[in-house]
C-alpha cells in the first residue's frame, strides 16, 4: 500500500499514551475480508493476529472480544466467563454506530464508548500481537501487555 494512512482514533490514543506500535499494511480485497488473508499479508503467524468482536450479553450489556482470526468465539464460554447467561454478536449494521468503526476496521482502541474488554487467553504466548489500527488496510502489532492494560482488558479462553 503506497498511500499515506490516515491517523486513526486508536492510533491517536496510542501516541498520547506514548504506547509504541508498528503499522502493518495489507491490500484490502473486498471478497475477502479474513483475517487469514489478512495475516498472509503482513507476513505474521496466525495466532499473534487477533480480529476485534463486539457482543452483546443479556446481564451486562455491550462486550468486546479480541481473538485470533482463525478462530471462532465460543459465546457459551464467554458469557459464563463474563457474568452473563446469554450472548450475542452484535449486528455489522450497528457497528459503526456502537463503535465508530467498520467491520474489518474495528479497533478494541479508541471505540466511542469504553467496554468491557477481553482477549483470547492465548494472547498470553505473545509478547507482541496485533489488532486492526481502526481502518480496513492495517493491523498495530502492539507490545500485548501495554495493549492489554491499556484497554482495561482481561484474558480470558473464549476461542475455539
Amino acid at each position: 500500500m503506497s498511500k499515506a494512512l490516515p491517523k486513526t482514533n486508536a492510533m491517536r490514543q496510542l501516541d498520547a499514551a506514548k504506547i509504541p506500535y508498528e503499522v502493518l499494511t495489507y491490500e484490502v480485497d473486498e471478497s475477502d475480508l479474513s483475517g487469514t488473508h489478512i495475516a498472509a499479508q503482513i507476513g505474521l503467524p496466525l495466532p499473534m493476529v487477533f480480529k476485534t468482536l463486539v457482543a452483546k450479553g443479556d446481564k451486562t450489556g455491550h462486550l468486546v472480544f479480541c481473538i485470533p482470526v482463525d478462530k471462532e468465539i465460543d459465546l457459551k464460554a464467554a458469557a459464563a466467563l463474563t457474568g452473563n447467561k446469554k450472548i450475542e454478536m452484535v449486528h455489522v449494521k450497528d457497528l459503526l454506530g456502537l463503535t465508530g468503526y467498520i467491520r474489518g476496521g474495528c479497533s478494541p482502541i479508541g471505540m466511542k464508548k469504553k467496554f468491557p474488554t477481553y482477549f483470547d487467553a492465548t494472547a498470553a504466548d505473545h509478547e507482541k500481537i496485533t489488532v486492526s489500527a481502526g481502518i480496513r488496510g492495517a493491523q498495530m502489532l502492539v507490545e500485548r501487555e501495554l495493549l492489554v492494560r491499556f484497554v482495561d482488558g482481561k484474558l480470558i479462553d473464549v476461542a475455539r
